[in-house]
């Protein structure tokens, strides 16, 4: 598999927990629509981190809340058209990354520089982390294209399949696989150069400690 080999011990694809039924949905949805405050808010409650957490690796911290607020204010309006072709879930993560896509896009084209780093990207419970490649990785991501970060987020943290990616997106399971591909590739260019050289100074190190411990 050609994966980035240097990102894994910080971005790792989370649990995946179990996803509602179909009946289940059906029954939230259709008390959504008869306008039930309760299940709205189940609803919100039941995706609010989700979404918060994709939005906010596509278009960085200080704009996620506006994201987030507009993807559920779509949520809530488009229920009436919801009509289960895809799992809710699935539909959700569709409205949260066209949202976030199109804030990123614009936002991008007014901005060429000073751009907020992305939050930080969570790693599992006892997980060593390095922040300083922590740092770096933020910043490549940053550097990427809207759609390229959209596709790293949803399969490479989220642990998304293609097949599910490719819903999301609107593509087809080859274009997410290519998009993937590309993806990585770009961040290998941008840390390439930084982890070149932490490799040698780390081997410069290991050969002094090697050294000295023969003396």
């Amino acid at each position: 598999m050609n994966t980035l080999a240097t990102t894994q011990d910080i971005v790792r694809p989370r649990p995946r927990s179990a996803a509602p039924s179909r009946e289940t949905d059906a029954a939230l949805i259709a008390a959504c629509r008869r306008g039930e405050h309760r299940a709205m808010e189940a609803l919100y409650h039941q995706y609010k981190r989700r979404v918060f957490g994709l939005v906010t690796r596509i278009v960085g911290p200080s704009d996620a809340e506006e994201v987030a607020q507009d993807v559920f204010v779509r949520i809530y309006r488009g229920l009436a058209k919801f009509r289960g072709d895809a799992a809710l879930g699935t539909w959700i993560y569709r409205l949260a990354v066209n949202a976030a896509l199109t804030h990123a896009s614009r936002r991008d084209r007014r901005r060429h520089a000073g751009e907020e780093a992305l939050a930080q990207i969570p790693a599992p419970t006892g997980v060593q982390r390095d922040p300083g490649l922590a740092s770096r990785l933020e910043d490549a991501l940053r550097e990427l294209p809207p759609g390229y970060r959209a596709i790293l987020v949803l399969h490479d943290v989220e642990g998304l399949s293609h097949d599910e990616c490719a819903a999301i997106m609107g593509c087809r399971v080859g274009t997410s696989k290519s998009q993937l591909h590309k993806a990585r590739a770009r961040m290998r260019e941008l840390l390439g150069p930084e982890l070149a050289a932490e490799r040698r100074q780390g081997g410069r190190v290991g050969r002094r400690a090697g050294g000295s411990g023969g003396r």
